[in-house]
């Protein structure tokens, strides 16, 4: 199957384009800041993640099989590419990078992704609610402003090393924290063509 920006090109025009311009802007917003976040969830610098997401977006949209498809970082590989940086350095994670991208090309070659209409949705639910879980357990320590020297991966490591450093927690931080998650469901609710 051939990229679908092969396909879309011929008929490309400049309205299209304007809403593709609409469309990265908005998803730049967010998958950039994600990315830097995860980076340095995962214990690598934030650099690296602002350059995976960067070169990740690109090559998505060039050799992607989908013309709306988003490409962007996930948080259920924090805790994988963190174990895997601790174990075996940057140098384990590019081959490991290459060894997955061999995979996900036999897999595409096989269409082994067609088996993912036979996994069940309480598993699909469950992967997406870790992630959830994930996402928002990282994001503790910045939310009360707690001060941790070596913050670890795992959830429940995490979870305890939030709780010993619990002294060490900012209020005003905290307080910027809730005035800015205020400030976004009210903005959303009196404005629903806001992104998400």
């Amino acid at each position: 199957m051939k990229p679908k920006i092969f396909t879309t090109l011929r008929s490309y025009d400049r309205p299209q384009f304007g809403s593709d311009v609409a469309a990265g802007i908005t998803v730049a917003m967010v998958a950039l800041p994600l990315s830097i976040a995860i980076a340095i969830a995962s214990g690598a610098g934030p650099e690296k993640g602002l350059i995976t997401a960067i070169v990740g977006g690109l090559l998505i949209s060039m050799l992607g099989g989908s013309r709306v498809q988003i490409g962007g970082p996930t948080g259920a590989f924090i805790v994988v590419v963190f174990g895997v940086i601790a174990e075996h350095g940057y140098d384990g994670l590019v081959l490991a990078t290459f060894m997955a991208g061999i995979i996900m090309l036999v897999a595409g070659y096989l269409r082994a992704g067609n088996l993912v209409a036979y996994v069940p949705e309480p598993v699909v639910n469950g992967f997406t609610l870790g992630i959830a879980v994930i996402i928002a357990a990282s994001q503790i320590k910045d939310l009360f402003g707690v001060s941790i020297a070596e913050d670890p991966a795992e959830f429940l490591a995490k979870i305890e090393a939030l709780w010993a450093a619990r002294d060490s927690a900012n209020f005003a931080a905290f307080l910027i924290g809730l005035v800015t998650m205020v400030l976004i469901v009210v903005l959303r609710g009196s404005r629903r063509n806001f992104p998400d």
